[in-house]
């Protein structure tokens, strides 16, 4: 079994994501393959990134980044539940991601946005951008939440079919690559030592 990380991005108050997330986290649960917890960044609490040395020597001084450190290393997979800000994607989450390197190589990601007119699909394509460098194999099928239509004024959700069978599309996807990309870090880590 992997264990599958879902991470909820939006930290603004107010924010409509932990339903979205919550909803998704019950789609997972459910999932034969995957053991899957949720990592809020808002309760991480990151600061804006304050590590003097480049992610890459993994030389930590903050004992919130050995935290989060920690929780990137043992995942396999990755869910990013994230809004779209201004076509692209929170500064949170940007700032999550750029504190570590290693930790997030050979590791299948899925996505879940969601937004206004475009459901958070620019977001996306700004994190298949941002992930691709780090050796992070993003997964083809997402799920697009039209806010609009599926959350209403009290902040529920309601979700309909197509979410659900986008949600099993994903997740199979990402079952799929998750051992194969283990194997590629196992590769890595035996390399590296016998290198040391």
């Amino acid at each position: 079994m992997h264990r599958l990380t879902v991470v909820l991005a939006s930290t603004r108050p107010g924010r409509t994501g932990p339903v979205i997330a919550d909803w998704f986290l019950d789609q997972a649960r459910g999932h034969p393959d995957f053991e899957a917890q949720l990592v809020d960044l808002a309760e991480i609490g990151l600061p804006l990134l304050d590590e003097p040395e480049h992610p890459i020597q993994r030389r930590y001084r903050h004992e919130h980044t050995r935290r989060w450190s920690a929780i990137v290393d043992a995942s396999d997979a990755f869910v990013l539940v994230t809004p779209e800000y201004n076509y692209g994607i929170p500064a949170a989450l940007k700032n999550a991601v750029d504190y570590l390197y290693w930790e997030w190589a050979h590791k299948p990601v899925g996505f879940v946005s969601y937004g206004m007119a475009s459901a958070g699909q620019h977001a996306v394509a700004m994190l298949r951008q941002v992930l691709t460098p780090l050796r992070m194999t993003p997964v083809t099928p997402t799920v697009a939440i039209p806010l609009r239509d599926l959350v209403d004024e009290q902040g529920a959700l309601h979700p309909k079919d197509w979410m659900g069978s986008a949600a099993e599309g994903m997740l199979a996807e990402l079952a799929g690559h998750a051992p194969a990309l283990a194997g590629l870090r196992e590769a890595g880590r035996a390399a590296d030592a016998a290198a040391g």
